[in-house]
């Protein structure tokens, strides 16, 4: 039974996992722009085009449906993988593997920085995404993937979230959202917090509150979590680059002649 099942999400995962028409929000930014600003560390957002990801965008209210780890070259050459790849990432069919800007060419995207980062954390942060290369999801959990067959599923809002959520809970079992979330929970960095405010218990300051994080379980992040999140700056490469908007060429509309 559970080999049927594998056969049966495979071809499920593979049918989800094809490309549709998509008409983007904005246009892609070119791989050596993106290239030029990216640092290990980062999250790069996509919005992608495939099936599945029609629905992640829905269920989520938002433009991402990919999330990838930016690793380095370099990371990932000391760790003996490809030394042409630069992300990490979490695929439906082949699970966690490492890949080059050209997997994301054509696509528009958005880089998502942690503030303040430590460098021993991300070094920690990129080697705890690294050690989980290989690392796959459980395509017998049919229902888990049944559930993308609508693009549009019909269910309350409050609901949404939670159909994100794939797998049994098994941490070998990562999505681009869990590995990533995963990875940063590893370092206590913050993403989306539960924030919970209680009274500081001060004689001096009896007004007084504090603030107390509670971790979101990383089966419940979705890609734009990290756009939202008040701990990531967005990076726009237009603007790393030195934008000059009196330098732009614009085309001048043409008078109707009678």
């Amino acid at each position: 039974m559970n080999a049927l099942l594998g056969r049966i999400g495979a071809a499920l995962a593979a049918y989800l996992s094809r490309p549709v028409h998509v008409h983007s929000s904005a246009p892609a930014v070119a791989n050596e722009r993106l290239l030029a600003c990216l640092r290990p560390g980062d999250v790069l957002l996509v919005e992608g085009n495939s099936r599945i990801s029609t629905a992640i965008k829905y269920l989520t209210q938002s433009t991402w449906s990919h999330a990838a780890l930016f690793v380095g070259f370099e990371a990932l050459r000391m760790a003996g993988k490809d030394g042409s790849h630069c992300f990490v990432e979490a695929d439906t069919i082949e699970g966690v593997r490492s890949v080059g800007i050209e997997e994301f060419s054509g696509l528009h995207t958005r880089i998502c920085r942690p503030v303040g980062l430590q460098e021993h954390d991300r070094r920690q942060l990129i080697l705890h995404a690294i050690q989980r290369l290989g690392h796959q999801y459980d395509l017998r959990n049919v229902f888990d993937l049944a559930r993308y067959l609508l693009p549009t599923p019909p269910v309350p809002l409050r609901w949404r979230r939670r159909l994100i959520h794939l797998g049994s809970g098994d941490p070998t079992r990562a999505i681009c959202s869990t590995l990533i979330a995963q990875s940063f929970q590893s370092i206590r960095y913050p993403i989306l917090p539960i924030v919970e405010q209680r009274s500081a218990d001060r004689p001096d300051c009896p007004a007084c509150v504090e603030e107390i994080l509670r971790v979101r379980h990383h089966s419940l992040f979705a890609p734009r979590d990290f756009d939202v999140s008040p701990y990531f700056a967005v990076v726009k490469p237009t603007l790393e680059n030195g934008f000059d908007y009196t330098r732009l060429h614009w085309q001048h509309a043409r008078s109707d002649q009678n």
